[in-house]
């Protein structure tokens, strides 16, 4: 399972500048700040985005929208506008998908919780996993596995023996199954998203298929995708 929160999306508008620059065209552009009720930009033809401009909208205009997608199809040297828009957002995951996505490290920042350092905060449940494809003896064993990281996690708190401490804080370390779930808080940006799209899409973790569906809900998803909406 994943649970994504908290998302942000921002940078459009420098976006839409840098990627003018090499043109100096900028007077071709036909994105703007604070769409009303009628305007272009709530047509067909134009995508509009909240941004943190008090109750404004940015708008992308139909001009910056065709040579965005343009530029995307021409490549990734030709797309350099799509690592200044960044996606912020809080992901919870069981850390055998967090060494899947770790493979995309470039472009991006992860603050995650501590499972070395917090680790024995809390009594394990079966919550704290993601055990949704387990079959029922799967289950039954994780049940174990959990009966038992809660007794070590007792006597781990329950002794001032710091050789003994370790010992027991080894034990949890070493013996927590990859399907517990940590959290972090991600920066990424467009660029980064499409390759997670493309490489990940057909992917036969179902965590996967839950993050790419929802890439698909981010403004212009089209950049990321390539696919039309």
């Amino acid at each position: 399972m994943v649970k994504i929160e908290r998302v942000t999306v921002e940078g459009f508008e420098a976006a839409i500048r840098g990627m003018r620059n090499p043109f100096n065209s900028w007077s071709a552009s036909d994105s703007w700040f604070g769409c009303r009720q009628g305007d272009y930009g709530h047509t067909e033809s134009a995508l509009c985005h909240e941004t943190c401009r008090g109750d404004c909208c940015y708008c992308i205009g139909k001009n910056d929208y065709d040579l965005m997608k343009k530029l995307v199809k021409a490549g990734t040297d030709h797309s350099k506008f799509m690592r200044m828009i960044t996606v912020t957002f809080d992901l919870t995951a069981p850390m055998y998908l967090w060494k899947e996505i770790d493979t995309y490290k470039v472009g991006t920042v992860r603050n995650s919780c501590s499972t070395m350092h917090k680790v024995m905060s809390k009594m394990f449940t079966i919550d704290d996993f993601s055990w949704d494809h387990l079959s029922a003896t799967g289950r039954k064993t994780l049940q174990d596995i959990i009966a038992y990281l809660n007794l070590v996690r007792t006597s781990y708190l329950n002794t001032a023996d710091k050789d003994v401490k370790k010992d027991l804080w080894w034990d949890i370390i070493q013996l927590l199954p990859s399907s517990y779930n940590q959290k972090a808080t991600m920066l990424v940006n467009y660029a980064v998203l499409s390759n997670w799209y493309q490489a990940r899409k057909n992917h036969k973790l179902d965590e996967w298929h839950d993050i790419c569906d929802w890439i698909k809900s981010l403004p212009a998803q089209e950049l990321i995708t390539g696919e039309s909406n």
